[in-house]
């Protein structure tokens, strides 16, 4: 097979773009298998899928059996799909009796036990009689053998599958966690502990409530699962393309137009998909190759996609799973951090946009040609159906019911657009089996009268959808390839969970806490002291022990996000974050939110930049350079956590209550910091700039970041220079133009 990534000028086939995508997402790179193993793994995803949709919408059994179930369907599709060591050679088929169907027995052997591991808890949940095995309630604290035995076996097989979807760093890292718990009284000064043995480890870790079974688990098994399978079916119904063509129609005329609809498009695609990688691929195979057309370089080109992409983490509504269990953190509805997200995730797409703006006025790039962009009333009378079951999802999920109740109605309006038409009679089946369910949970009172109406009219209008409909083998792999995305961050969860218990039993969140904001304010002291900050009246000591502590977990988070998925990371530092900065009188909300957008911002931080490589891939360019370019289009994206940790209105949700002047301020506060920062980035804003220019607006930008009247006016001071040359630089520059 060949290389995707090698020179490749001309458009990208959709087997490039999936063998581009398996590239550089690990979790997209599974083993062949024989024809037969690969229809029965199709028909576990397709049950596996079905099982959720129906609880979804009808109701979850209990946690244990639900969690349980969940992961039986990730330990027989990750171990059937994933080789125990990684290589070319182990993910191409092979014919051997020790393997049949291409999955070697030891990985049978593993499946049925990761199986019998999981599905022992509901067993035993009442006691099992004649194995003596006592009800739940009487061995909890006191774990029996075979509590011991299915619970370290649960405990390796969990951190086999986080190695073979998503590599070694993160079960590494969960180890030091075990070691922790396990040998606490070796540790020195403030992480002492008494320590745990292994049978009070697998009574905290194995037992539902925290642990494995804990809320990590159940937010995806319950939530995320069904978001990410409600983005995969509506891409493949349409939506993607339909938000393509209205960027393209949007941004496509004006200056730098390709890099522009790169922007747009994957802030539309953004609000549907949470994974990164999948978005720069679906939006990327269209824009990077407009853009290097244009003129941008490749290397550019690629990281404008990459840092849009990396928002699609960020961006409202449908986050990454990070934000369902933040919501479930923070005991707040989803609905709330989905509106304190929008600010933020705004402040990044006006960063990027800038730099691409300002690049194209470099470079005096030009937009696309009137007959290359698609004409808005095709657009729209072809694909207008395709917005109905994002409509449907918000509706519902606005209106306060679960999460997952308003992904069962997306992903049911997603079936009936894509596949049920007036035309086709046998296919009504679809909306007629919807709007039963409507009325059945209205006659219950389930369902209001308007929102009865409003489903049941989005149900008929879909089956008048004009694009063709979709057969039911593209349904069902499109269902298959939303299960294989959910594999990763299934396994990741479940690991995770284990750091939850031992987070929770031994206290090290806040003992870590407490070591920052200590050492901050030790460095906060001493640079006090030795620069008179005070004597400007502008900073505090505890202003600058809070900017310390911010920097320092803001590192950690880029540093270990290397090599570690969003959710993980969030759950294990946020731990440490929150603690250490609610000494400090940060909102709960904002420390979480700063965790989390810091953890994202390591898809586009080299060395380790998935989003970037893949993009990278796409352009035919350096990786490492793409990735650079990545990180300095996504300055936004680095320094909105510092403004809405100083200013948390920007969060419009935060404690410490909305105030519609404070939020105009605080925004055109940032966001002037923010442009600034950009026309550092690239080095021009009227004018080609200095040197001297693109240090001034660098400075001034970060202090814009902070919102405050007295920080705004050093910053205007700053910039005055700046401002003052560009301009006598834009009329030489005018002047030789018509003398010339």
């Amino acid at each position: 097979m060949s290389d995707p990534t090698v020179n490749r000028d001309h458009e990208l086939t959709a087997e490039e773009l999936a063998a581009i995508e398996e590239k550089y997402d690990e979790a997209s790179s599974t083993r062949e298998v024989s024809v037969p193993v690969a229809r029965l793994l199709r028909a576990v995803a397709l049950v596996f899928a079905i099982y959720h949709f129906i609880t979804a919408g009808f109701g979850l059994p209990v946690d244990y059996w639900h969690m349980g179930l969940h992961l039986t369907g990730l330990f027989i599709l990750t171990y059937a799909l994933f080789p125990l060591v990684r290589s070319r050679n182990a993910l191409v088929m092979k014919r051997s009796i020790l393997s049949p169907g291409n999955v070697p027995l030891y990985d049978y052997l593993l499946m049925f036990l990761g199986i019998a591991s999981a599905l022992y808890i509901g067993a035993a949940w009442r006691g099992i009689e004649f194995l003596g095995i006592t009800e739940q309630t009487f061995r909890q604290g006191n774990p029996n053998n075979y509590d011991i035995f299915f619970g370290s076996v649960l405990i390796i097989l969990v951190l086999d599958l986080a190695r073979r979807t998503l590599g070694w760093v993160l079960p590494l890292i969960i180890c030091v966690f075990i070691s922790y718990a396990l040998f606490g009284q070796y540790y020195p000064g403030i992480l002492n502990h008494p320590g745990t043995n292994w049978r009070q480890f697998i009574n905290n870790i194995y037992f539902p409530a925290e642990g494995i079974f804990g809320v990590t688990l159940w937010v995806v098994s319950t939530i995320v699962f069904h978001f990410v399978l409600f983005g995969v079916i509506a891409q493949r119904t349409g939506l993607g393309k339909l938000f393509i063509d209205n960027a393209t129609i949007l941004a496509g005329r004006y200056t730098g137009g390709p890099a522009k609809v790169s922007v747009v498009s994957s802030a539309f695609f953004g609000t549907i998909s949470g994974s990164s990688v999948a978005n720069t691929v679906s939006t990327g195979a269209l824009t990077i190759p407009n853009m290097k057309r244009l003129g941008y370089p490749g290397h550019f080109a690629g990281g404008v996609e990459a840092a849009s992409s990396a928002g699609g983490q960020i961006t409202p509504p449908i986050m990454g799973a990070a934000a369902f269990i933040m919501a479930e953190f923070l005991e707040l509805p989803y609905t709330t951090i989905v509106i304190a997200a929008i600010f933020p995730a705004l402040l990044h797409y006006v960063g990027v946009f800038a730099v691409v703006h300002l690049m194209a006025r470099k470079l005096d790039l030009k937009g696309l040609s009137a007959e290359l962009l698609p004409r808005l009333g095709a657009v729209w009378r072809e694909g207008w159906a395709n917005l109905i079951p994002l409509v449907a999802l918000l509706v519902v999920l606005f209106t306060g019911y679960t999460p997952y109740m308003s992904a069962f109605c997306g992903i049911s309006m997603a079936l009936i657009v894509g596949a049920a038409r007036i035309s086709a009679p046998a296919t009504l089946l679809f909306p007629i089996a919807f709007i039963a369910f409507v009325v059945w949970k209205f006659l219950g009172g389930g369902f209001d009268l308007t929102m009865t109406v409003i489903l049941c009219s989005g149900a008929v209008l879909g089956v008048f959808n004009p694009q063709e409909r979709i057969r039911m083998p593209e349904l069902s792999e499109a269902v298959e390839t939303g299960v294989k995305y959910a594999l990763a961050v299934g396994a990741a969860s479940a690991a995770v969970g284990i750091v939850v218990g031992v987070i929770n039993t031994t206290g090290i969140g806040f003992r870590i806490g407490f070591m920052v904001t200590s050492g901050a304010a030790a460095m906060a002291q001493s640079l006090y002291e030795l620069i008179p900050f005070g004597a400007f009246d502008i900073f505090t000591q505890a202003d600058l022990q809070l900017f310390l502590s911010l920097l320092l977990i803001a590192t950690a988070c880029i540093l270990m996000g290397a090599g570690i998925p969003t959710t993980a990371l969030y759950i294990m530092l946020v731990s440490v974050a929150q603690p250490a900065l609610a000494q400090l009188g940060v909102p709960p909300i904002a420390s979480h939110m700063f965790v989390l957008y810091y953890g994202v911002v390591s898809e586009i931080t080299p060395p380790v930049c998935t989003s970037a490589y893949a993009a990278a891939a796409i352009a035919n360019s350096n990786p490492f350079r793409t990735g650079i370019s990545a990180f300095t289009l996504g300055l936004g994206k680095i320094v909105a956590p510092m403004a809405f940790v100083y200013a948390p209105v920007l969060l419009f949700v935060s404690s410490t209550g909305f105030d519609a002047l404070e939020f105009s301020y605080s925004a055109a506060s940032c966001i002037a910091g923010v442009l600034a920062l950009s026309a550092a980035v690239v080095g021009y804003f009227l004018a080609p700039m200095s040197v001297i220019e693109r240090l001034l607006c660098a400075v001034a930008g970060l202090i814009f970041i902070a919102p405050s009247w007295q920080a705004d006016l050093v910053s205007l001071a700053i910039l005055a220079p700046v401002a003052l040359l560009q301009l006598l630089a834009q009329r030489r520059t005018t002047a030789s133009q018509v003398t010339g």
